[in-house]
């Protein structure tokens, strides 16, 4: 970065740094002793929609990479569409697989990544819940290498618990590298993996 982008108030982009994503088994143990939630066995990437022969080649790879996990059951990788136009692989695991959850996304990311596909890399999550059947999800935004959470309120409205946001906030602050600029804290609403 260069004086005049200083003195013009630019800042660098932070570099995506997948390892975080190591951090989230560390943090569930965290959060299930401050707050109550457990994994779920839920994760998921999200990306821009993309198309053409090359993001198949590598659905496929990936397909095949995590398809070679003998303690898996089911399919290893699903591709949906959520409502508002956005693409997720979501990975499903049983709730004391988290550690392989993780490995999951990771794999997902560092494949898009090596094949052209980080530019369309937005974020990816990994689902908690409690006792009470509150979800929360911990969002890992890719251009900014921080996380969130996000903690839908139950029914049908678009709605948080943001007290509920905050003190998970607070409680793995040691842990994770928490997006400090609420602003980029963005809802997920119909996020599959939550």
């Amino acid at each position: 970065m260069g004086l005049l982008d200083i003195l013009l108030g630019r800042t660098k982009p932070v570099a995506p740094d997948l390892d975080q994503l190591f951090g989230l088994p560390s943090a569930a143990v965290t959060l299930e002793a401050t707050a109550g939630f457990r994994p779920t066995g839920s994760g998921a990437v999200c990306f821009a929609a993309v198309e053409g022969a090359a993001f198949e080649q590598t659905h496929r790879e990936v397909q095949a990479l995590l398809d070679a996990d003998a303690d898996r059951e089911g399919r290893p990788v699903e591709l949906t569409r959520d409502g508002y136009g956005y693409s997720w692989l979501v990975s499903r695991r049983t709730p004391e697989q988290l550690p392989e959850l993780v490995n999951d996304l990771h794999a997902v990311n560092s494949a898009m990544e090596v094949n052209g596909f980080g530019p369309q890399l937005l974020c990816s999550l990994a689902g908690f819940a409690d006792e009470a059947g509150r979800r929360l999800a911990l969002v890992y935004l890719y251009k900014r290498g921080t996380f969130y959470p996000f903690a839908p309120l139950p029914g049908t409205t678009e709605r948080r618990d943001n007290p509920l946001e905050l003190r998970v906030k607070a409680a793995l602050a040691d842990d994770l590298r928490i997006e400090q600029d609420l602003n980029r804290w963005f809802p997920l609403w119909g996020a599959p993996g939550l």
